[in-house]
């Protein structure tokens, strides 16, 4: 059966490679040269320093431009987030039915956050202010929450149960402390790598939860 079971990843990992030539690596747009601009200036003047009005001259684009595409000066280090998350939610539901919940997660998670290597430094920039900018911070919890309703909703239809049952919130809630996790000693160590963090994450929690029905 475990080597069904890793033929099922091997299958569901290979079947995505057009999947993570997007989550992460989408082509350039306003929505995210916009996203780029003001990551810069935050990282330059600081995020409480750097107003709107800065943004947009230095993008180059008009006030109205700019509320077309975000809410608010908090949306800014997201960039792309709702599109990541729709792949997100359409790469679940194409894994097959066989492969198991948490290997299903697991494959899909770690594709989201697949960035190339040109990438890397400047996301490495945008999880340190998301996790460190106390405004920032606080805002992240509704991008989260986002993020887990797309895990809830997968693991809901898979157990068959309302996506507001104990057991899609408790999972989603725990592959999110699993990210941020890796993404603190991704942070903390320069030379480790994020898949690799997020991978390990996922295998620590499948063994905890192994023993703990041992």
């Amino acid at each position: 059966m475990a080597g069904r079971d890793d033929d099922l990843v091997r299958s569901a990992v290979a079947n995505t490679d057009a999947l993570t030539r997007r989550i992460g690596r989408a082509p350039a747009t306003t929505h995210g040269e916009i996203s780029h601009v003001a990551l810069r200036l935050f990282l330059d003047r600081g995020f409480e320093k750097t107003t709107i009005d800065d943004i947009v001259e230095a993008a180059g684009i008009g006030r109205r431009t700019f509320f077309r595409y975000f809410r608010s000066k908090s949306d800014l280090p997201w960039g792309e987030f709702d599109l990541l998350l729709e792949e997100m939610r359409r790469h679940l539901a194409a894994l097959p039915a066989e492969l198991p919940l948490l290997e299903a997660l697991r494959v899909a998670i770690v594709a989201f956050n697949d960035y190339p290597e040109s990438e890397l430094a400047l996301h490495r920039e945008r999880m340190w202010l998301l996790l460190n900018v106390p405004a920032l911070f606080a805002h992240s919890s509704l991008r989260y929450a986002d993020w887990r309703q797309v895990i809830a909703e997968f693991v809901a239809g898979r157990m068959g149960v309302a996506v507001d049952a104990p057991e899609p919130q408790a999972i989603a809630w725990a592959c999110l402390g699993l990210c941020l996790a890796s993404y603190e000693q991704w942070l903390a160590h320069p030379d480790a790598d994020l898949q690799a963090l997020i991978e390990n994450a996922f295998d620590l929690m499948s063994d905890t939860f192994s023993g703990a029905r041992a």
